[in-house]
């Protein structure tokens, strides 16, 4: 080996010497202190006393980990190296009522400003996530699908499928929602097919007709073609809102487990396969009390569902987890989660939605949703008789101003700084006392949410890798960090 040679040898193996040494301190399997505090720590506060409301607090300075423990502190760790769901957004409805209110009472300037505060997250949350009901909900001005036709008459052809009552209001404000936010994610749900497809021959009752099965999912493909003509990509729908529950009141079908996935498996899958839609479906829609029904319908149709959606109304946010163990490929979305006269704001609604925020996405939740974006100073307008809802904001049609509920206060807490496609990463968790939900997003910021349950101030020590800092959270009291990488 020449002289020339032996000198290039020997520095290649120094080189691998060096690389090796590096990757053991800095970056290789199994370390754990490879990671650091890099900026000064973002600190976002909401106290159940409304004197903070998302306010922006002095942003704390991170130092080296001492290692030390003092009983007094709350020890909180973050690790990004062990993750969990991928996040695909966060926000609420643009139903029928709250498009009207938003498009039709406030002004020019009123509803840019509105929706700057709602879907910017400089300027305002950030909102990246849309449930969109397909036709009329319960909260619409009068009861609607995409095919009504005259009692008595069908339209199997779908001759007459049409969404222009959309395109007055509904359409350009989802428009202006992507203009805000390019990321923003677009879902559709049905609260009924046309009339004409039911058993009860009424939007309201019943259930869909055997011999509509096809046509049925001819009307989705409809609908998601149009909305894309429109500039607006549905990335997910569900079959049925709230199959188990059939309203008296408002549109609604019952569907069973079994006919969910006869119409899925048979029609609705094999439909989107053949017109080449990627819109994904998402089975049940209802509520956590119930984890048969997905269960039933996930072990049918395999391959044509992507996971689970599901309502907060009943049982506890561990279902999803429970489902997410049975079929771990299989993903879970929180679709519908309202504020309402029955959890009262200010106190105890902060409390219920913090919880939703972080045992939520503990529990696998890939969004999080809230119900209605805007409802009026009568909780409308409403095709019910007297309603109990409450939206992120309310219009006053009298007043034509604008009050942002506590409802857009905790969304903001997690949708105005995790960013679609974030990862769940790990964080220390005390159920009940000091809970938390930690994120990596794509740009490798970190997002620590914690929840003081309890009436006492707690101190705070969080580390990540080799950085700490300290902060003392009040009671009852909620707070976003956020830093870099």
């Amino acid at each position: 080996m020449s002289k020339r040679r032996s000198l290039k040898h020997n520095f290649l193996i120094f080189l691998s010497i060096i690389l090796t040494i590096s990757c053991l301190l800095y970056g290789g399997e199994g370390t754990t202190m490879n990671y650091r505090i890099n900026t000064d720590v973002e600190v976002w506060l909401t106290t159940s006393n409304q004197k903070n409301l998302l306010s922006q607090q002095p942003s704390l300075s991170s130092f080296e980990k001492t290692g030390k423990t003092d009983e007094s502190v709350t020890q909180i760790e973050v690790n990004p190296k062990i993750t969990y769901q991928e996040m695909d957004g966060f926000g609420a409805s643009l139903t029928d009522a709250s498009a009207w209110l938003i498009y039709n009472v406030l002004d020019e300037k009123q509803q840019k400003e509105l929706m700057y505060e709602l879907f910017s997250s400089e300027k305002g949350i950030g909102i990246s996530f849309l449930r969109q009901p397909m036709g009329a909900s319960d909260f619409a001005l009068k009861m609607y699908t995409y095919d009504d036709v005259p009692e008595g008459e069908e339209d199997f052809e779908l001759k007459y499928f049409s969404i222009d009552h959309d395109k007055e209001y509904i359409i350009p404000l989802i428009k202006k929602a992507l203009e805000i936010n390019p990321d923003l994610k677009v879902m559709a749900s049905p609260w009924s097919p046309p009339a004409w497809m039911k058993t009860s021959r009424s939007l309201i009752g019943g259930s869909l007709r055997e011999e509509c099965y096809d046509v049925y999912a001819r009307y989705f493909v409809e609908f998601i073609k149009a909305y894309e003509k429109e500039g607006i990509p549905i990335y997910a729908i569900t079959v049925q809102n709230e199959p188990l529950y059939v309203p008296k009141e408002y549109p609604g079908m019952f569907m069973s487990p079994e006919a969910q996935a006869l119409f899925i498996n048979e029609y609705l899958g094999p439909l989107f396969e053949k017109e080449n839609i990627d819109t994904l479906i998402l089975c049940y829609d209802h509520n956590w009390d119930n984890i048969e029904y997905p269960e039933i319908v996930l072990k049918k149709v395999g391959k044509y569902v992507a996971g689970t959606a599901w309502h907060v109304y009943g049982g506890d946010h561990s279902a999803m987890s429970k489902i997410k163990e049975k079929f771990p490929e299989k993903e879970a979305w929180l679709t519908e989660a309202s504020g309402g006269e029955w959890v009262p704001p200010f106190f105890d609604a902060f409390a219920d939605q913090m919880t939703h925020i972080i045992r939520g996405t503990r529990n696998y939740a890939k969004s999080i949703v809230w119900w209605n974006m805007a409802l009026d100073q009568n909780n409308g307008p409403t095709v019910l008789k007297h309603s109990t809802c409450r939206g992120i904001v309310t219009i006053d049609t009298d007043k034509r101003d604008i009050t942002y509920n506590v409802d857009y206060y905790t969304m903001g807490h997690i949708s105005k700084f995790v960013q679609p496609g974030a990862y769940r990463i790990e964080s220390t968790n005390i159920q009940s006392i000091v809970e938390t939900t930690a994120f990596k997003n794509p740009d490798d910021s970190i997002v620590l949410i914690v929840y003081n349950r309890t009436n006492n101030n707690k101190k705070l020590s969080i580390t990540y890798g080799d950085s700490e800092f300290n902060y003392t959270l009040r009671g009852k009291s909620a707070v976003t960090f956020i830093w870099n990488n």
